[in-house]
Protein backbone atom coordinates (compact mmCIF):
# COMPACT_ATOMS: atom_id res chain seq x y z
CA UNK A 1 0.00 0.00 0.00
CA UNK A 2 1.31 3.43 -0.57
CA UNK A 3 0.42 6.46 1.61
CA UNK A 4 0.98 10.10 2.70
CA UNK A 5 3.06 10.13 5.59
CA UNK A 6 3.73 13.45 7.73
CA UNK A 7 5.84 13.81 11.15
CA UNK A 8 4.73 14.66 14.74
CA UNK A 9 5.52 18.20 14.58
CA UNK A 10 3.88 18.58 10.76
CA UNK A 11 6.98 20.25 9.04
CA UNK A 12 8.05 16.92 7.45
CA UNK A 13 5.85 14.67 4.55
CA UNK A 14 6.79 12.14 2.32
CA UNK A 15 5.13 9.97 -0.09
CA UNK A 16 6.05 6.07 0.14
CA UNK A 17 5.67 4.22 -3.10
CA UNK A 18 4.66 1.45 -0.29
CA UNK A 19 4.42 0.85 3.33
CA UNK A 20 5.02 -2.57 4.73
CA UNK A 21 4.07 -3.59 8.61
CA UNK A 22 6.26 -7.14 8.51
CA UNK A 23 4.78 -9.65 10.85
CA UNK A 24 7.86 -10.88 11.99
CA UNK A 25 11.68 -10.60 11.27
CA UNK A 26 12.05 -13.29 8.43
CA UNK A 27 9.10 -11.32 6.51
CA UNK A 28 11.45 -7.92 7.53
CA UNK A 29 14.04 -9.13 5.73
CA UNK A 30 12.37 -11.09 2.79
CA UNK A 31 10.88 -6.78 2.08
CA UNK A 32 14.35 -5.27 2.70
CA UNK A 33 16.12 -7.80 0.33
CA UNK A 34 13.79 -7.30 -2.20
CA UNK A 35 13.72 -3.44 -2.41
CA UNK A 36 17.55 -3.45 -2.16
CA UNK A 37 17.37 -6.12 -5.20
CA UNK A 38 15.20 -3.76 -7.41
CA UNK A 39 17.32 -0.76 -6.30
CA UNK A 40 14.25 1.08 -3.96
CA UNK A 41 15.13 2.82 -0.75
CA UNK A 42 13.98 1.26 2.36
CA UNK A 43 13.58 3.42 5.59
CA UNK A 44 12.36 2.44 8.98
CA UNK A 45 9.73 4.29 10.51
CA UNK A 46 8.83 5.01 14.06
CA UNK A 47 6.22 7.11 15.99
CA UNK A 48 7.74 10.27 13.37
CA UNK A 49 8.59 11.93 16.24
CA UNK A 50 11.68 13.62 14.58
CA UNK A 51 11.60 16.87 13.19
CA UNK A 52 14.28 16.29 10.72
CA UNK A 53 13.60 13.99 7.39
CA UNK A 54 15.60 11.20 8.53
CA UNK A 55 13.15 8.71 8.27
CA UNK A 56 11.14 10.48 5.24
CA UNK A 57 11.19 8.44 1.70
CA UNK A 58 9.62 7.93 -1.99
CA UNK A 59 10.76 4.06 -1.19
CA UNK A 60 9.49 1.63 1.02
CA UNK A 61 8.73 2.92 4.71
CA UNK A 62 8.90 0.30 6.98
CA UNK A 63 6.95 0.03 10.00
CA UNK A 64 8.13 -2.22 12.82
CA UNK A 65 4.61 -1.97 14.24
CA UNK A 66 3.97 -6.13 15.08
CA UNK A 67 8.03 -6.17 16.58
CA UNK A 68 6.88 -4.69 19.74
CA UNK A 69 7.26 -6.16 23.50
CA UNK A 70 9.57 -7.77 25.67
CA UNK A 71 11.03 -10.70 24.39
CA UNK A 72 13.28 -12.07 27.31
CA UNK A 73 14.60 -10.57 30.60
CA UNK A 74 16.29 -11.49 33.51
CA UNK A 75 15.49 -9.68 36.37
CA UNK A 76 18.83 -10.68 38.24
CA UNK A 77 21.29 -8.95 35.37
CA UNK A 78 18.98 -6.59 34.66
CA UNK A 79 19.24 -7.96 31.14
CA UNK A 80 15.94 -7.01 28.87
CA UNK A 81 15.63 -7.43 24.98
CA UNK A 82 12.74 -5.87 23.06
CA UNK A 83 11.39 -5.70 19.77
CA UNK A 84 12.92 -2.43 17.80
CA UNK A 85 9.25 -1.04 17.15
CA UNK A 86 7.63 -1.03 21.24
CA UNK A 87 7.22 2.50 22.32
CA UNK A 88 8.61 3.99 25.50
CA UNK A 89 5.14 4.73 26.64
CA UNK A 90 4.81 0.88 26.42
CA UNK A 91 8.13 -0.26 27.64
CA UNK A 92 8.41 1.89 30.65
CA UNK A 93 5.28 0.04 33.04
CA UNK A 94 6.19 -3.08 31.22
CA UNK A 95 9.72 -2.75 33.03
CA UNK A 96 8.26 -1.24 36.06
CA UNK A 97 6.33 -4.60 36.40
CA UNK A 98 9.69 -6.74 36.25
CA UNK A 99 11.30 -4.45 38.84
CA UNK A 100 13.51 -2.26 36.12
CA UNK A 101 13.74 0.83 34.26
CA UNK A 102 16.02 2.29 31.75
CA UNK A 103 18.63 4.25 34.11
CA UNK A 104 17.58 7.96 31.88
CA UNK A 105 14.79 9.38 30.30
CA UNK A 106 13.76 12.01 28.10
CA UNK A 107 10.63 13.94 28.34
CA UNK A 108 8.50 12.63 25.97
CA UNK A 109 7.89 8.95 25.73
CA UNK A 110 5.79 8.34 22.40
CA UNK A 111 8.83 7.11 20.65
CA UNK A 112 9.88 3.71 19.76
CA UNK A 113 12.85 2.52 21.43
CA UNK A 114 14.41 1.74 17.96
CA UNK A 115 13.84 5.70 16.60
CA UNK A 116 14.94 6.99 20.11
CA UNK A 117 18.11 5.43 20.31
CA UNK A 118 18.85 6.07 16.65
CA UNK A 119 18.79 9.39 16.70
CA UNK A 120 20.30 9.93 19.89
CA UNK A 121 17.34 10.73 22.38
CA UNK A 122 18.57 12.19 25.85
CA UNK A 123 17.48 12.92 29.20
CA UNK A 124 19.10 14.68 31.90
CA UNK A 125 21.67 14.03 34.92
CA UNK A 126 25.21 14.88 34.79
CA UNK A 127 26.26 11.73 36.30
CA UNK A 128 23.94 9.73 33.33
CA UNK A 129 24.05 9.48 29.86
CA UNK A 130 21.71 9.41 26.61
CA UNK A 131 19.31 6.03 26.37
CA UNK A 132 21.54 4.43 23.63
CA UNK A 133 24.29 3.85 26.78
CA UNK A 134 22.01 1.26 28.16
CA UNK A 135 22.25 -0.68 24.73
CA UNK A 136 24.23 -3.63 25.45
CA UNK A 137 23.32 -4.82 21.98
CA UNK A 138 21.45 -4.66 18.52
CA UNK A 139 19.79 -7.05 15.84
CA UNK A 140 19.82 -5.69 12.68
CA UNK A 141 18.51 -6.79 9.08
CA UNK A 142 21.22 -5.33 6.52
CA UNK A 143 20.32 -4.60 3.22
CA UNK A 144 20.97 -8.24 1.37
CA UNK A 145 18.19 -9.40 4.36
CA UNK A 146 20.86 -11.09 5.76
CA UNK A 147 20.85 -10.75 9.93
CA UNK A 148 23.65 -9.19 12.26
CA UNK A 149 23.95 -9.40 15.79
CA UNK A 150 26.04 -6.72 17.70
CA UNK A 151 27.82 -6.10 21.08
CA UNK A 152 30.48 -5.06 22.93
CA UNK A 153 32.21 -8.22 22.09
CA UNK A 154 30.24 -9.21 19.06
CA UNK A 155 30.78 -7.26 15.41
CA UNK A 156 32.17 -4.50 18.25
CA UNK A 157 32.74 -1.74 15.41
CA UNK A 158 29.02 -1.96 14.16
CA UNK A 159 28.29 -2.40 17.81
CA UNK A 160 29.91 1.35 18.30
CA UNK A 161 28.44 2.79 14.83
CA UNK A 162 24.75 1.26 15.63
CA UNK A 163 23.49 2.44 19.25
CA UNK A 164 23.08 5.97 17.36
CA UNK A 165 22.92 4.69 13.45
CA UNK A 166 20.39 7.14 12.27
CA UNK A 167 18.82 4.44 9.92
CA UNK A 168 21.92 4.52 7.65
CA UNK A 169 23.09 0.96 8.22
CA UNK A 170 20.20 -1.57 8.68
CA UNK A 171 16.64 -1.94 9.72
CA UNK A 172 17.08 -2.77 14.08
CA UNK A 173 14.63 -5.22 14.80
CA UNK A 174 15.84 -5.64 18.33
CA UNK A 175 17.52 -4.04 21.45
CA UNK A 176 18.96 -5.43 24.36
CA UNK A 177 18.86 -3.11 27.54
CA UNK A 178 20.94 -3.10 30.48
CA UNK A 179 18.29 -2.22 32.87
CA UNK A 180 18.83 -1.25 36.56
CA UNK A 181 16.25 -1.47 39.07
CA UNK A 182 13.01 0.55 39.25
CA UNK A 183 13.72 3.17 41.70
CA UNK A 184 11.92 6.30 42.31
CA UNK A 185 12.16 9.81 41.82
CA UNK A 186 11.83 12.97 44.11
CA UNK A 187 10.45 15.82 41.92
CA UNK A 188 11.05 19.79 42.85
CA UNK A 189 9.81 22.21 41.12
CA UNK A 190 10.31 26.03 41.48
CA UNK A 191 10.59 29.39 39.09
CA UNK A 192 13.53 31.23 39.72
CA UNK A 193 15.10 34.25 38.33
CA UNK A 194 17.61 33.87 34.92
CA UNK A 195 20.50 35.11 35.99
CA UNK A 196 20.21 33.57 39.34
CA UNK A 197 19.89 30.24 37.58
CA UNK A 198 22.65 30.62 35.60
CA UNK A 199 24.79 32.31 38.31
CA UNK A 200 24.46 28.80 39.97
CA UNK A 201 23.88 26.78 37.49
CA UNK A 202 27.49 24.73 38.13
CA UNK A 203 26.46 24.31 41.74
CA UNK A 204 23.17 22.97 40.88
CA UNK A 205 23.84 20.67 38.38
CA UNK A 206 26.46 19.01 40.58
CA UNK A 207 23.77 18.84 43.98
CA UNK A 208 21.06 16.56 41.96
CA UNK A 209 20.60 13.74 40.08
CA UNK A 210 18.96 15.37 37.19
CA UNK A 211 18.24 18.69 36.32
CA UNK A 212 15.72 20.66 34.18
CA UNK A 213 15.45 24.13 33.73
CA UNK A 214 12.72 26.14 31.13
CA UNK A 215 13.15 29.70 30.58
CA UNK A 216 10.40 31.79 29.01
CA UNK A 217 11.78 34.28 26.01
CA UNK A 218 10.82 37.54 26.57
CA UNK A 219 11.19 37.04 30.27
CA UNK A 220 13.23 36.59 33.29
CA UNK A 221 11.31 33.56 34.52
CA UNK A 222 12.88 30.14 34.91
CA UNK A 223 11.08 27.01 36.07
CA UNK A 224 13.93 24.98 37.69
CA UNK A 225 13.39 20.95 37.57
CA UNK A 226 15.46 18.89 40.44
CA UNK A 227 14.74 15.32 40.38
CA UNK A 228 16.76 12.93 42.79
CA UNK A 229 16.77 9.33 43.51
CA UNK A 230 15.52 8.50 46.70
CA UNK A 231 14.96 4.95 48.44
CA UNK A 232 11.62 2.98 47.85
CA UNK A 233 11.23 3.93 51.68
CA UNK A 234 11.25 7.16 51.00
CA UNK A 235 7.93 9.06 52.85
CA UNK A 236 7.04 10.64 49.84
CA UNK A 237 3.62 10.61 47.34
CA UNK A 238 2.95 10.95 44.13
CA UNK A 239 0.76 14.21 42.97
CA UNK A 240 -2.90 13.94 43.94
CA UNK A 241 -4.73 13.12 40.50
CA UNK A 242 -6.62 16.45 40.90
CA UNK A 243 -3.41 18.45 40.85
CA UNK A 244 -2.00 16.06 38.14
CA UNK A 245 -4.84 16.65 35.64
CA UNK A 246 -4.67 20.51 36.70
CA UNK A 247 -0.83 20.95 36.05
CA UNK A 248 -0.18 18.04 32.93
CA UNK A 249 -3.29 18.46 30.80
CA UNK A 250 -5.63 21.95 31.61
CA UNK A 251 -2.11 24.27 32.26
CA UNK A 252 0.22 22.64 30.33
CA UNK A 253 -1.35 21.15 27.43
CA UNK A 254 -5.04 22.47 26.84
CA UNK A 255 -4.16 25.87 28.55
CA UNK A 256 -1.07 26.16 26.53
CA UNK A 257 -2.69 25.22 23.18
CA UNK A 258 -4.77 27.97 23.63
CA UNK A 259 -1.88 30.23 24.56
CA UNK A 260 -0.27 29.36 21.07
CA UNK A 261 -3.66 29.76 19.01
CA UNK A 262 -3.95 33.39 20.12
CA UNK A 263 0.20 33.98 19.85
CA UNK A 264 -0.27 32.80 16.18
CA UNK A 265 -3.10 35.51 15.70
CA UNK A 266 -1.62 38.18 17.94
CA UNK A 267 2.71 37.56 17.84
CA UNK A 268 3.05 41.19 19.62
CA UNK A 269 1.38 40.02 22.91
CA UNK A 270 3.44 36.98 23.63
CA UNK A 271 6.04 38.92 26.24
CA UNK A 272 3.19 39.34 28.52
CA UNK A 273 1.83 35.60 27.86
CA UNK A 274 4.51 33.97 28.63
CA UNK A 275 4.91 36.48 31.94
CA UNK A 276 1.49 35.12 32.56
CA UNK A 277 2.24 31.64 31.67
CA UNK A 278 5.56 31.08 33.26
CA UNK A 279 3.38 32.10 36.66
CA UNK A 280 1.06 29.72 36.17
CA UNK A 281 3.21 27.19 36.29
CA UNK A 282 3.25 27.01 40.30
CA UNK A 283 5.67 25.11 43.13
CA UNK A 284 5.56 21.06 43.18
CA UNK A 285 6.84 18.37 45.27
CA UNK A 286 6.28 15.05 44.66
CA UNK A 287 8.10 11.47 44.65
CA UNK A 288 7.03 9.07 41.78
CA UNK A 289 8.04 6.08 39.37
CA UNK A 290 11.06 7.04 37.72
CA UNK A 291 9.23 7.20 34.35
CA UNK A 292 6.37 8.66 35.54
CA UNK A 293 8.70 11.97 36.65
CA UNK A 294 10.50 12.09 33.35
CA UNK A 295 8.19 11.60 30.93
CA UNK A 296 5.07 14.53 30.25
CA UNK A 297 2.63 14.44 27.99
CA UNK A 298 3.61 16.69 25.24
CA UNK A 299 -0.16 17.55 23.19
CA UNK A 300 0.92 20.63 21.77
CA UNK A 301 2.82 20.30 18.38
CA UNK A 302 5.82 22.30 17.91
CA UNK A 303 9.15 22.44 16.16
CA UNK A 304 12.59 22.45 17.66
CA UNK A 305 15.90 22.50 17.41
CA UNK A 306 18.60 21.39 19.45
CA UNK A 307 22.10 21.53 20.40
CA UNK A 308 24.61 19.85 22.92
CA UNK A 309 27.65 22.05 23.90
CA UNK A 310 30.26 21.41 25.91
CA UNK A 311 28.84 21.74 29.72
CA UNK A 312 30.83 25.00 30.59
CA UNK A 313 29.43 27.10 27.77
CA UNK A 314 25.72 26.78 28.85
CA UNK A 315 25.39 30.10 30.50
CA UNK A 316 27.02 31.99 27.51
CA UNK A 317 25.04 30.11 24.80
CA UNK A 318 21.84 31.10 26.61
CA UNK A 319 22.74 34.92 27.65
CA UNK A 320 23.75 34.82 23.62
CA UNK A 321 20.56 33.56 23.11
CA UNK A 322 18.47 35.65 25.36
CA UNK A 323 20.07 39.16 24.06
CA UNK A 324 19.55 37.93 20.50
CA UNK A 325 15.79 37.42 21.49
CA UNK A 326 15.55 41.19 22.98
CA UNK A 327 16.98 42.78 20.02
CA UNK A 328 14.93 41.24 17.21
CA UNK A 329 11.40 41.56 16.40
CA UNK A 330 10.63 37.72 17.24
CA UNK A 331 7.76 36.03 19.61
CA UNK A 332 8.64 32.67 21.40
CA UNK A 333 5.90 31.49 23.68
CA UNK A 334 7.44 27.81 24.25
CA UNK A 335 9.89 28.17 26.76
CA UNK A 336 13.87 27.03 25.97
CA UNK A 337 14.70 23.90 27.93
CA UNK A 338 18.46 23.53 29.57
CA UNK A 339 19.22 19.86 30.56
CA UNK A 340 23.15 18.59 31.04
CA UNK A 341 24.50 14.66 31.07
CA UNK A 342 27.68 12.82 31.18
CA UNK A 343 30.17 11.81 28.30
CA UNK A 344 29.91 8.45 26.76
CA UNK A 345 31.55 6.62 24.45
CA UNK A 346 29.01 6.00 20.91
CA UNK A 347 30.33 7.48 18.08
CA UNK A 348 27.51 9.56 16.76
CA UNK A 349 26.39 10.11 20.05
CA UNK A 350 26.49 14.11 21.37
CA UNK A 351 27.80 13.50 23.82
CA UNK A 352 30.75 11.29 22.90
CA UNK A 353 33.64 11.76 25.03
CA UNK A 354 32.22 15.31 26.24
CA UNK A 355 30.40 16.01 29.16
CA UNK A 356 27.55 18.66 27.76
CA UNK A 357 24.49 21.00 28.46
CA UNK A 358 21.67 20.75 25.64
CA UNK A 359 20.02 24.37 24.67
CA UNK A 360 16.56 23.46 22.83
CA UNK A 361 14.90 26.28 20.94
CA UNK A 362 10.96 25.36 20.62
CA UNK A 363 8.36 27.29 17.99
CA UNK A 364 4.69 26.76 17.71
CA UNK A 365 4.23 24.16 14.92
CA UNK A 366 1.84 26.74 13.37
CA UNK A 367 3.93 29.88 13.83
CA UNK A 368 7.47 31.02 12.20
CA UNK A 369 10.40 30.69 13.94
CA UNK A 370 11.60 34.63 13.21
CA UNK A 371 14.88 33.41 12.52
CA UNK A 372 15.44 31.95 15.75
CA UNK A 373 16.52 28.92 14.81
CA UNK A 374 18.91 30.19 12.42
CA UNK A 375 20.72 32.70 15.44
CA UNK A 376 21.06 29.87 17.70
CA UNK A 377 22.86 27.93 15.23
CA UNK A 378 25.69 30.85 14.88
CA UNK A 379 25.37 31.29 18.84
CA UNK A 380 25.85 27.34 19.84
CA UNK A 381 28.56 26.85 16.81
CA UNK A 382 31.05 28.94 18.46
CA UNK A 383 31.26 26.87 20.93
CA UNK A 384 31.54 23.30 19.12
CA UNK A 385 27.53 22.80 19.05
CA UNK A 386 26.59 19.42 18.24
CA UNK A 387 22.77 19.19 16.66
CA UNK A 388 20.38 16.62 18.03
CA UNK A 389 20.08 13.96 15.11
CA UNK A 390 16.36 13.98 15.55
CA UNK A 391 16.11 18.09 15.73
CA UNK A 392 16.37 20.34 13.08
CA UNK A 393 19.72 21.88 12.24
CA UNK A 394 21.20 22.73 9.20
CA UNK A 395 24.74 21.40 9.05
CA UNK A 396 26.55 18.84 6.71
CA UNK A 397 29.02 16.18 6.44
CA UNK A 398 31.90 18.61 5.99
CA UNK A 399 31.04 19.91 9.76
CA UNK A 400 30.42 17.16 11.17
CA UNK A 401 33.25 15.15 10.61
CA UNK A 402 34.80 18.06 12.39
CA UNK A 403 32.72 17.65 15.51
CA UNK A 404 32.87 13.97 15.66
CA UNK A 405 36.12 12.64 15.79
CA UNK A 406 35.04 9.11 14.81
CA UNK A 407 32.72 10.21 11.86
CA UNK A 408 34.84 8.82 9.14
CA UNK A 409 35.26 5.12 11.20
CA UNK A 410 31.12 5.98 11.31
CA UNK A 411 30.93 5.65 7.11
CA UNK A 412 33.25 2.98 7.22
CA UNK A 413 30.78 0.69 8.66
CA UNK A 414 28.24 2.21 6.66
CA UNK A 415 30.43 1.60 3.52
CA UNK A 416 30.93 -1.78 4.41
CA UNK A 417 27.03 -2.83 5.59
CA UNK A 418 25.38 -0.60 2.82
CA UNK A 419 27.09 -0.13 -0.09
CA UNK A 420 24.27 0.51 -2.25
CA UNK A 421 22.83 2.90 -0.06
CA UNK A 422 19.46 0.90 0.56
CA UNK A 423 18.58 2.86 4.00
CA UNK A 424 19.44 6.37 2.29
CA UNK A 425 17.78 9.51 1.69
CA UNK A 426 18.07 13.01 0.80
CA UNK A 427 18.99 14.19 4.39
CA UNK A 428 21.21 11.56 4.95
CA UNK A 429 23.18 12.49 2.07
CA UNK A 430 23.51 15.60 3.23
CA UNK A 431 24.28 14.81 6.68
CA UNK A 432 26.75 11.65 6.25
CA UNK A 433 28.10 12.25 2.41
CA UNK A 434 27.43 9.89 -0.35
Amino acid sequence: MSATWTNWGRNQTCHPARVEVPRDVEELATTVARASADGTRVKAVGSGHSFTPVATTDGVHVRLDHLSGILTADTVTGRVTVGAGTPLHVLNPALQALGLALPNLGDIDRQTISGAIATGTHGSGARYQGIASAVTGLVLVLADGTVLRCSATLEPEVFAAARVGLGALGVVTEVELQCVPAFRLHAQEHGADLHDVLSSVDDDVARHDHVDMHWFPHTDRVLVKHNDRVGEDSAGRPLPAWRATLDDDLLSNRFFEVVNRVSTRWPRIVPRLNQLTSRTLSARDYTDDSWKVFCSPRQVRFRESEYAVPRAAAGDVVRALRDWVDRHDVSLPFPVELRFTGADDIWLSTGYERDNAYVAVHQYHRMDDGGVFAAFEAIVAEHQGRPHWGKLHTLGADRLAELYPRFGDFLGVRDRLDPGRTFTNDHLRHVLGD
